[in-house]
């Protein structure tokens, strides 16, 4: 009776087994996509199209802080060749001068500074919410479970980067808004 008992036992945890290992085999796979912003950025025309934008603000800003510098360097030359034919107050007067300039070089130069990050900041939070529509939608058109920034990533095999397909879809709607 306790053979019985234990072979139907047996049997019957045998049966769970292979009952339960069915679900295993016919999972589905996640499908998981990485995305690369900085290729998107350097790669896509919307990005190139930002860069120039970056670029032109940055030079005129560049070529007048180059404009002020000049100027400071005409003033020094000219206090240094006249330092000796001034009386005491003019070349404390020039001197003056000279220091309130490079005072004023100074706080444009930090004011440039902190315009071209708030434009480029500007410039990558618009960039990255007008991706983020495209790619949910390239994600729930082709069934990923999961799409993540490369930063975040430490390996990844190429088949899974999407950052090309995203760059394509992006250009056409691009293309479309112009």
């Amino acid at each position: 009776m306790r053979k019985k008992t234990l072979l139907t036992t047996l049997l019957i945890a045998i049966g769970f087994v292979f009952i339960n290992l069915n679900p295993v085999y016919s999972a589905d796979v996640a499908k998981i996509g990485v995305f690369n912003f900085q290729k998107f950025f350097e790669k896509s025309e919307v990005g190139k199209a930002a860069q120039v934008e970056l670029s032109t603000a940055g030079k005129k800003m560049e070529k007048d802080l180059k404009s002020k510098g000049k100027e400071i360097e005409e003033l020094k030359t000219r206090l240094e060749r006249e330092a000796m034919v001034m009386d005491k107050a003019m070349r404390e007067q020039s001197q003056r001068e000279y220091r309130i300039k490079i005072n004023d070089y100074k706080v444009l130069q930090k004011k440039y500074s902190e315009t071209f990050k708030k434009l480029q900041t500007r410039i990558v939070q618009k960039l990255q919410k007008e991706i983020a529509d495209v790619v949910k939608k390239a994600g729930e058109k082709g069934g990923y479970l999961m799409i993540v920034q490369k930063p975040g990533v430490l390996y990844y095999p190429a088949s899974i980067d999407i950052t090309d397909s995203i760059i394509k879809k992006f250009n056409l709607k691009y293309a479309k808004k112009k």
